[in-house]
């Protein structure tokens, strides 16, 4: 009877806990159609779980603007997911945390292009700052530090 307690138990587990784990999360990424370092991070994040719907376009900047980050902080592609936007080379350890947290955010975004980022060819020099695309109008802040 233990046993098959037991068996039923796991069985519930793996049945009502492997669709969850395994459904990779959906995203949108804009990039312009020229640049080669978009694609490298669209396969890092397919790498890492991630199902990635690239799309070119010669509108980047105004798709950044109108989803809230400001000109001084925008990174080299835009993408949306799970009623986020995610601006830039960001790494997926920062962009599970906003995920999973969901703060009152419009998004993050990792300003510019820098070396070594996710996608980027390089050596990391420096930390990666990451910051809030507010909904509020207030000023960005760090939302992380990689």
């Amino acid at each position: 009877m233990n046993r098959t307690i037991r068996f039923a138990s796991l069985t519930a587990l793996v049945v009502f806990a492997t669709p969850a784990l395994a459904d990779p999360l959906q995203a949108t990424l804009y990039k312009n159609p020229q640049c080669g370092c978009c694609e490298g991070y669209a396969a890092y994040l397919r790498e890492n779980g991630f199902n990635v719907d690239v799309k070119p376009t010669n509108d980047l900047a105004e798709i950044s603007r109108k989803a809230g980050v400001a000109e001084g902080m925008q990174g080299c592609h835009t993408m949306f997911i799970d009623g986020y936007v995610v601006d830039g080379h960001v790494p997926v350890k920062v962009v599970r945390k906003l995920l999973t947290e969901r703060p009152a955010i419009a998004g993050i975004t990792l300003p510019g292009m820098p070396m070594g980022s996710p996608g980027m060819a390089g050596t990391k020099t420096e930390k990666f700052v990451i910051y809030t695309v507010p909904k509020d109008g207030k000023a960005p802040s760090v939302y992380a530090e990689e």
